[in-house]
């Protein structure tokens, strides 16, 4: 009787070990594990567009559209096209679409021309005078949703470059999205709305369906991951997949420049063994460039993880699977301003089968690329790369992205060498030269017109000033009308807002998480402050002088 009654106090330790493991991914996220659903892998525009195009063309209620660029191309007239015929029809069309995305690229005829069709459009962070660090604030989430039926989550915008132009002898941009239908929809939507609401009014409750309103679609299991700025819900992710990892974690993504403790966590995974690998584009056809393009790779490759370039024109993808179970679809790039810095909008899905077919695509793009390697005199080489004649379409942000994820890894670099944090390498060594010369170079310039520097930073500082006694007097008119803060904080200002809550701690902080994401979302006041009991007993004139 004792041993039957042990028993069935016993245990299962592989389903103990699920649940704590599916336990760390919720919280580690922010989001949790959904079922119920299915989803379906798409490569390149070849698949995606069409099948978003369908599902805009069959919308009877709703349309939630999303993009970090829309060009104003032939490929983005056909979306502005399809999207002005159903609004016409009755159906409630939502856009929102990132100005620094869209700047150069589509024209304010183009968004007019939907908005007098009576497409709901929006723009996020456009430069304000009181916000001059605007820019450190993006929308660079992909997403389609339609009648709370079918989303897309993606790592494509709208133009010709994903569609490429074989006259001209231009491959198409690989890229990867998926189709989900089922109950994770709901999240995908609601993840539209929390970027709607910093905007203007938010989209009314009875818009948004829930997931017990949406019918089971399959199988499926997965999280829609939606990060703000400063939330880092899908950093936790990575470091902590990097660490789970048993056996394979292959990596694709378009402009990788990985923070120290995100390649010690993969870096430590080869060197237990794990099969990592990391697909990337080709450095740059731009040969000033490559030493940016191709610079934090040394670390890698001494651990032992395989780092591979794509032949192709453009590898824009941001994918990850992991053990054959694991894998994840969507916008964020492995650097710090996806990571910290946007909106971004990803899918981790935890089906043996979805994962195996993510396995296998993986493989097939490993076909088309070239391994990058240490060579003796460990230098960074491509041994065997091919020549790349094929232009290349770059206005949708390619070598210039590049350089800028090289030039955060120099950045990376320059700051291990200024404060001995860590033993550089021979090939950093070549790029502190670089760097070292460049900077005498400059200090040179400014020596001989010191005017040239002199003017940059009257004006920087003119800006910051402005932009500072602004916001104050904007705050002292609405607390003297209202009786307590009111200031509703544009993007960047979020974003910095929200970095102080989190250095605040659980006790300390000025604001809640919750009421300053309501008073963003729905126009209303902030709270005041509200602190530990032992901060709350403080004489009034401090808690004053703090607020």
């Amino acid at each position: 009787m004792k041993t039957m009654q042990h028993k069935t106090l016993e245990h299962d330790p592989v389903t103990d070990v699920r649940a704590l493991a599916d336990q760390a991914f919720s919280r580690a996220a922010g989001a949790p594990l959904i079922g119920g659903n299915s989803v379906r892998l798409l490569k390149d525009a070849a698949e995606n567009y069409p099948a978003w195009l369908d599902a805009i063309g069959a919308a009877e209620h709703h349309i939630h559209f999303e993009s970090f660029i829309i060009h104003e191309d032939d490929t983005g007239r056909e979306f502005a096209d399809a999207l002005i015929r159903r609004a016409r029809e009755g159906v409630r069309v939502r856009l929102i679409y990132d100005w620094i995305g869209g700047l150069g690229k589509t024209s304010r005829r183009f968004w007019n021309r939907l908005r007098a069709a009576g497409v709901e459009v929006r723009c996020y962070n456009p430069p304000h005078l009181d916000s001059p660090l605007g820019w450190l604030s993006r929308d660079h989430r992909k997403m389609l949703s339609v009648d709370g039926q079918v989303g897309y989550v993606t790592g494509l915008c709208v133009g010709r470059m994903w569609k490429g132009v074989p006259e001209k002898r231009i491959e198409p941009w690989r890229d990867t999205g998926i189709e989900v239908r089922g109950p994770s929809v709901a999240d995908i939507e609601k993840a539209f709305a929390q970027v709607w609401a910093m905007m203007g009014e938010p989209i009314p409750e009875g818009d948004l369906p829930r997931r017990d309103e949406i019918r089971q679609a399959g199988d499926m299991s997965l999280r829609i991951v939606a990060t703000v700025p400063a939330t880092a819900g899908l950093f936790r992710l990575d470091q902590l997949v990097a660490a789970l990892a048993r056996n394979r974690l292959w990596l694709t993504d378009a402009y990788y420049a990985g923070t120290t403790t995100y390649v010690q966590a993969l870096s430590a995974a080869a060197e237990d063994g794990v099969d990592v690998r990391l697909l990337v584009p080709n450095g740059t056809d731009v040969p000033l460039l490559r030493p940016l393009s191709r610079a934090g790779y040394r670390p890698l490759l001494g651990a032992g993880v395989r780092v591979f370039e794509w032949n192709g024109t453009m590898l824009h993808a941001k994918t990850a699977v992991a053990d054959g179970r694991w894998a994840r679809v969507g916008s964020t790039n492995l650097n710090l301003s996806s990571w910290l810095g946007n909106c971004e909008l990803d899918a981790v899905v935890e089906n043996r089968i979805f994962a195996r077919e993510m396995e296998e695509m993986y493989l097939q793009d490993l076909a088309n690329a070239t391994e990058v390697v240490l060579d003796a005199k460990q230098k960074v080489r491509a041994p065997g790369e091919p020549p790349h004649p094929h232009p290349v379409m770059t206005s949708g942000g390619g070598t210039a992205g590049r350089a800028a994820a090289g030039a955060v890894r120099i950045g990376n670099a320059l700051s291990a060498a200024f404060a001995g944090r860590r033993i550089l390498g021979s090939a950093e060594a070549h790029l502190m030269t670089r760097v070292g010369v460049g900077f005498l170079i400059l200090a040179a310039l400014f020596i001989s017109f010191p005017r040239a520097l002199a003017y940059p930073l009257f004006i920087i500082f003119a800006w910051f000033g402005v932009a500072l006694l602004y916001s104050s007097c904007k705050l002292r008119r609405q607390t003297k009308r209202r009786g307590h803060l009111s200031l509703r904080p544009g993007p960047a200002l979020h974003w910095l807002l929200r970095l102080g809550v989190q250095a605040g701690g659980p006790t300390g902080r000025r604001f809640g998480k919750r009421d300053l994401l309501q008073g963003q979302e729905q126009g209303a006041p902030l709270p005041p402050r509200t602190g530990s009991s032992n901060d709350l007993q403080r004489p009034r004139r401090h808690r004053r002088s703090r607020e």
